[in-house]
Parts: C-alpha cells; structure tokens; sequence
C-alpha cells in the first residue's frame, strides 16, 4: 500500500473513531449517563449525534476545510484533517481534542498567511454561532431535565435552590458566558425555559454551540502560530508583532495562574505538609518555566521572566485574595510557549494587506474578544 493510501485510511480511521465517541460523549452529556453504565440507547445515540456531535464535529469540519480550500486555492501544500478523538469513558469528556491539517510547504507572503489563517476560524464561527442560536431557540420545556433528574421534579422549577446543597456535583459542568453567548442566550432564549446553569450541558446544542465558540476564541487568539497570530502577524508586520505577542502571552500565563497558589496558601501548606507543600510550589514555578522556556534565546532571562509572574501572581494574592484565574489555560499556555512558540516565522514577500483585509483582520480579532470566556468551564 502505497503513503498516501495509508495516510488516507489513518485520516479515515481518525475520523470515523471521533464521529463514534463524541456520539456517546454527546449521549452522555444528554442523559448525564455514562455509557459504560447504562448501555447503548438508540434514541439517545441519535440525540447525541444529531444534536452534539452533528453540530460540534460540523464547526470543527467546516474550520479544518476553511483552511485547507484556501491553502489550495493559494496552491500552498496541506494535507486533510487529522481529527483527535478524546473520550474519557465517564461523563465529563467532549469526545474530541480538535482536528489539525499539516501545512508541508513554506507560507512566503503576508497575503497567504492572512488568507488561509483567517478563513478556518471564520468559517467555523458561522456553524458555530447557528448552533447556538438554533439551541436557544428550540429549548423543551423544564420536563425535559425532570426525565433526565426525575429526583428534581419534586422541587419543581425552584429545583436550582435546593438539589445542588443535596446531591453531589462532581460531575456538574457549568458554562462561563461570553460576551456573544450571553447575548444569544438573553435575546434568542426563553427565560421561562432556561434551565440551570448546571443543567446546560444536557442542551446538545447549546453545549456544541458554546464549545464552538470557545475553541474559536482560543484559535483566534493574536499568539505566536495560532490563527490570530497569523492575522495579528499580517496587520501589523513582523517586528511589532514580535513585540507584542510575548506580551499578550505573558498576560494569559499570568491570568491562568492567578489564584492557583496564594501566599497564604502556600505559608499554610508549607506549614502543614512540610516539603511536599514546598515541593509542590517548585514544581509549579518549573512549569511555569516551561511555558517561558522559549520566550528568548537565554535561560536566565526566560528564568527572570517566570520568577516575576510567579512572583505578581503571589503579590495580586496577597492584596486581593479573591481574585483568580482560570488554571485549564496552564495546558493551553504550555501547548503555546513550549510547543507552538509565541513569535511568528518571517516571510520572505512583505506585500501589505489590501484595505478589505486589514478591516476583516480586525473584525476577526472583535470576535476574539465576543468569543472569549475568562472562565469557560467551572
């Protein structure tokens, strides 16, 4: 069989797994039943395909094929999408880590850049704004979450002020609005028919519509190779680009890890659990090293670097003890600085960007902003 053949089938292979779990993880997220538990239903299946993974696997889809149709229309070399299927097997998981294509030739003008990195997310963000709406609009009635917890419905609609004191919410997911999701929820929903917050993840739509939007803000991001660093990168040149994007990452790391080690936890922690709170601490401090490992090419100044955000983190603690971040980004901001690099590579062809593109760039990076969720999950 010849390479092509092979990648074919192992594009194929990932594919069709990834259709199949985040079918359960979308029939889990309905019936907030895990599949291994309670088998295989077939009308709960179809719920999860057509109102979960139909929607979330047709944002990812549509965003892959954004740039890969560019890429080829700008005769620029790619391959098909890699899907990456991601099922935990309990309640929980979103049956995917994304999907990626491989650009194998090198991107020479600015133009290019613009053109194919701009196209997945706008794409992607159409799918996944129709599914939002489309789920706030066709929301049931509160009998829906009542067949699904039949223990609330002796509360009635007042549910919400009773059950989560009682029951256990290990497994209770609940989404962080952004600016645009709030919007299509208070102009789109119904209020009389909004469930509570915890119960959101049981609306397919709903949840394959916020996820879209999420992953778009995450991918429109102005950082390093990210698609928004690849449009941040063609509007303002390399060099200012390389100025700022540091910056913003420097901002996100230190937002991720705000709150996750306070100085009175740690004094606490060292106090209680001797070297193992310490230890813990300098672990921390490492990674967050990692994340600014290749922030310069000298160990001592990236070293600097996270020491001083280690160090604002425990100072904003100190004086403001409530405030926190979101620790999910700490992944993400490893992914960006020790893998993907916060600078963009440069290009060979500066030709500047046409006036219709330079005011689409800064439209994509609106969304950015409407999109993105300080604290996407909690």
């Amino acid at each position: 069989m010849e390479k092509k053949q092979k990648t074919l089938l192992i594009q194929l292979g990932l594919f069709l797994a990834t259709v199949i779990v985040t079918t359960f993880a979308g029939m889990e997220w309905v019936t907030g039943k895990s599949v291994l538990n309670e088998g295989l239903n077939w009308m709960y299946l179809r719920k999860g395909f057509v109102g979960y993974a139909l929607p979330f696997l047709g944002f990812l889809t549509v965003h892959e094929f954004g740039h890969y149709f560019m890429a080829k229309k700008k005769k620029v070399d790619v391959t098909l999408p890699y899907y990456i299927p991601f099922w935990f097997a309990i309640i929980g998981s979103f049956g995917t880590m994304g999907a990626f294509i491989r650009i194998k030739d090198q991107i020479k003008n600015r133009v290019n850049y613009f053109d194919i990195g701009i196209a997945g997310p706008l794409a992607g963000f159409v799918i996944a704004l129709a599914a939002l709406i489309y789920g706030y609009s066709t929301m049931p009635g509160t009998d829906f979450v009542f067949d699904i917890h039949p223990e609330y419905e002796q509360y009635g609609a007042d549910y919400g002020k009773y059950v989560y004191d009682e029951l256990d919410e290990g497994l209770a997911l609940r989404v962080g609005d952004s600016f645009l999701s709030g919007f299509i929820r208070d102009y789109f929903g119904d209020a009389s028919l909004l469930p509570h917050p915890n119960e959101l993840p049981h609306y397919p739509f709903i949840l394959a519509g916020f996820l879209g939007l999420f992953f778009t803000a995450l991918n429109l991001m102005p950082i390093g190779q990210l698609d928004g660093g690849h449009i941040l990168f063609s509007l303002i040149g390399e060099k200012r680009f390389n100025q700022v994007s540091p910056v913003l990452f420097t901002g996100f790391v230190f937002f991720s890890g705000l709150g996750f080690f306070t100085v009175d936890e740690l004094q606490q922690k060292t106090f209680d659990e001797g070297f193992s709170g310490l230890f813990n601490f300098l672990l921390y401090i490492y990674f967050i090293y990692l994340c600014f490992s290749r922030i310069s090419r000298n160990r001592k100044t990236n070293w600097v670097v996270a020491l001083a955000v280690v160090f604002a983190q425990l100072l904003v603690s100190k004086f403001f003890p409530n405030a926190v971040g979101f620790s999910g980004f700490l992944a993400f901001s490893f992914l960006l600085g020790r893998v993907l690099g916060v600078y963009h590579p440069p290009v060979e062809d500066k030709e500047p960007l046409s006036t219709g593109r330079i005011i689409l760039g800064w439209l994509s990076l609106l969304i950015f902003v409407l999109c993105f969720s300080p604290y996407p999950f909690y």
